[in-house]
């Protein structure tokens, strides 16, 4: 592997490249939704509650689907479940345009008048085609509710095998920098998603925002299945101890899971689920952008952080004796990144706020999984790695489900407020799960070699 100079960082292996390529395209489909529903639900008559819904149906699906996930890449490998995940997720990405090129009421009439061609937006669709009566009898929300349920079933295959093709291609030296730039590529292309859910619907129309980001994510699964070779490998006799349901309930495996939990209930719940609304609530805008439009560039931006500084925080863990200091640290920036967002009320305060959230966030990422990998036998880290999917994906799923109307009852500051407690909550739950497995709380690198 060849060394950038800059920062003493090795070039991740070209497998690992093609994964965080394919992951980025795929991540548009996950961004666009955010800037776009929270306001496109007065439009179509979706209560508060169910864009909240919407926007965690994908992650409760994963709920169920991550265990499964798991086992199978430990009983199969990576290189089917991650190719088959990344074009489900594509196809999914394609249901939100069609929630918005199906109104329902229009084709209601078309269907109960019995006439021959019904203009849906710019398409003329005819009554000898088989689709058309299906699509009309669904509203708009069920489309997009079906776009996120099967979203979550494709991201549970790529979540687990991404995570797992970087443990078998790591060893403890650089374990904490590849999961760092695999999250990295995970995440990278949800703040392109936003930015293109945000500016271009304002530009262009929701239809074309929604319909490139299917384009990107459909691009993801050629990549992968061009690029992407079979990395993990197990013996006949463990493929076949391994269950479809089994899930990992080791204290590694279930501590970082919990830090997950939290940090992911903060983040996508209190922020991305709330940002949209808070801006219109309080006039703040960018660059003359709407809510929408300035939201997806706000929350781009702290996804943007969070990637540099998940392999800054990896690349550090990589380099220190224990990963546990680096991890707290960045558990304390998260924590100070809400309470800036607590107070917030200029662009510049929103923008200092989401550059910490994001780096806080970012930089547990990285340590984090390293650590999971550190504490886990090679042949059971599918599973672990299912297991800390699970408990994110609750947080995940929780959080906009209880943001969204309990702003509207007591208002954005003591949301955030109280978010902000979370990553300290966080940060005891991973001394005292550390603490169990290893008898100390600074364990040192296991110096597992691939």
């Amino acid at each position: 592997m060849g060394r950038l100079p800059s920062f003493g960082i090795e070039r991740p292996p070209t497998v690992l490249l093609a994964v965080i390529a394919s992951t980025f395209f795929v991540g548009f489909g996950g961004g666009v939704v955010f800037p776009i529903l929270p306001n496109l639900g007065a439009v179509l008559g979706i209560s508060a509650f169910m864009v909240g819904v919407i926007l965690s149906a994908n992650r409760w699906v994963r709920l169920v689907a991550n265990a499964p996930a798991g086992a199978l890449v430990d009983r199969y490998g990576t290189r089917k479940p991650f190719v088959y995940g990344l074009l489900i997720e594509g196809i999914a990405t394609l249901g939100y345009v069609v929630a918005l090129v199906m109104p329902p009421a229009e084709s209601l009439r078309w269907v109960a008048e019995g006439l021959p061609t019904v203009a849906v937006g710019s398409l003329v669709v005819g009554t000898d085609q088989w689709f058309t009566p299906i699509a009309a009898a669904v509203a708009p929300e069920t489309w997009f509710l079906l776009a996120r349920v099967l979203w979550g079933l494709g991201s549970a295959a790529v979540f687990a095998t991404a995570y797992t093709i970087a443990a078998d291609v790591s060893d403890s030296g650089s374990r904490g920098t590849n999961m760092g730039v695999v999250r990295g590529g995970i995440t990278m292309g949800f703040p392109a998603g936003l930015v293109l859910g945000g500016v271009v619907s304002s530009l262009a129309g929701n239809v074309a925002a929604f319909a490139a980001a299917a384009a990107f994510a459909l691009l993801a699964s050629v990549v992968a299945y061009r690029l992407v070779p079979e990395t993990h490998v197990t013996s006949a006799g463990e493929k076949a101890s391994v269950r479809p349901w089994e899930i990992d309930t080791s204290i590694p495996a279930v501590t970082v899971g919990l830090v997950n939990f939290g940090l992911l209930f903060a983040y996508i719940g209190a922020l991305f689920a709330t940002l949209v609304l808070f801006l219109g609530e309080n006039d703040v805008s960018l660059l003359g952008l709407d809510p929408q439009g300035t939201s997806g560039i706000f929350m781009a931006g702290t996804v943007i952080s969070a990637s540099v500084f998940m392999l800054v925080g990896g690349r550090i863990s990589d380099t220190r004796e224990s990963r546990t200091p680096i991890l707290l640290a960045f558990l304390v920036v998260s924590f100070a990144g809400f309470l800036l967002l607590a107070r917030a009320g200029s662009t510049l305060d929103l923008a200092l706020a989401c550059l910490f959230i994001g780096a806080g966030q970012g930089g547990t990422s990285g340590p984090m999984m390293a650590l999971l990998a550190d504490l886990t036998p090679d042949e059971r880290m599918g599973r672990a790695s299912g297991t800390n999917n699970v408990l994110g994906d609750v947080g995940g799923g929780l959080g906009p489900m209880l943001s969204l109307p309990l702003i509207d009852l007591v208002g954005f500051t003591p949301i955030y407020v109280a978010c902000a407690a979370v990553p300290l909550l966080a940060g005891v739950v991973l001394l005292f799960g550390i603490r169990r497995e290893t008898g100390t709380f600074l364990p040192g690198r296991i110096a597992t070699e691939v």
